[in-house]
């Protein structure tokens, strides 16, 4: 038998978070030798994460961190709810987001290729994933600037860690209110802050269907741009932030919110997990 001590298979354990047999395994395989277990194991479950990688996740969590100026939202993702309520998936959430954040990772890509200690955070993770026996990944990262932050992370189950994520960058005094503008977009999903950055093609495709189907419905030819244009205002309505309805009050839009509360939003991100 290998010659290790009981110490050994300890910190191996405790390394990589393996059950007492793999560990043992590893370690008799290695001959004692605690790096080449460690080795071992970290090849085993890569082999493990390739049979994975057509699974589907569905689940996870949103994490965001506020920084200097910039604050990062992450979304990691895992295949099972109960993985994703689990303590050691939302320890890894942890660390995946201060390693991407310290790094200043604005895509997937590079937030992988982010530092976390001794590995990449696309180490880190493909550890853990071997472990918990689930395929994980780091599958959004955005990055918003601005002088205050509104951080708003909400759980849709109370069982679950926060799914639905929104950070609003935003200059002035009010943070009640930005932070309720937050919440405003967690419930309204925008895809844009202002009716100016809605691409010129997406506006005008837009504006072809709406044409289309007020022809289809017989509005009179004289009425169409009047009808058309109201349309295309109310498109701007659902994906513009600063055009919607305010969700507290559908009296108000959001852009009259901000105003009177001396607010300024110059970005934000939304990420819903799975979404």
């Amino acid at each position: 038998m290998a010659d290790f001590s009981l110490a050994d298979l300890k910190t191996l354990r405790e390394r990589l978070g393996t059950g007492m047999v793999d560990s043992k395994n590893a370690l008799v395989e290695a001959g004692g030798d605690l790096e080449k277990a460690t080795e071992l194991l970290r090849l085993k479950g890569a082999k493990s994460n390739a049979k994975r990688l057509d699974r589907s996740t569905s689940e996870g969590l949103v994490a965001a961190k506020e920084g200097a100026g910039t604050t990062t939202l992450i979304e990691l993702a895992c295949e099972t709810d109960f993985v994703a309520k689990g303590d050691k998936f939302v320890a890894l959430g942890d660390k995946v987001l201060d390693a991407v954040a310290a790094a200043g990772a604005t895509t997937p890509e590079e937030g992988l290729a982010a530092p976390a200690g001794s590995q990449t955070v696309a180490e880190l993770i493909s550890d853990e994933a071997a472990i918990l026996g689930e395929k994980i990944e780091l599958r959004r990262v955005a990055v918003v600037s601005g002088e205050k932050f509104a951080i708003y992370l909400h759980r849709t189950n109370k069982d679950l860690p926060p799914q639905v994520g929104v950070v609003v960058g935003y200059s002035g005094d009010d943070a009640d209110t930005a932070r309720s503008v937050a919440q405003h977009i967690s419930f309204a999903d925008p895809q844009y802050l202002t009716r100016d950055e809605v691409p010129a093609e997406t506006v005008e495709n837009e504006r072809r269907i709406v044409e289309e189907i007020s022809r289809g419905e017989g509005k009179p030819e004289a009425a169409l741009p009047k009808i058309v244009e109201g349309r295309v205002t109310a498109f701007f309505k659902q994906v513009a932030l600063l055009d919607q309805d305010y969700a507290k009050d559908n009296k108000l839009s959001v852009a009259k919110v901000l105003s009177d509360a001396g607010l300024t939003v110059s970005g934000f991100a939304r990420f819903k997990v799975g979404a």
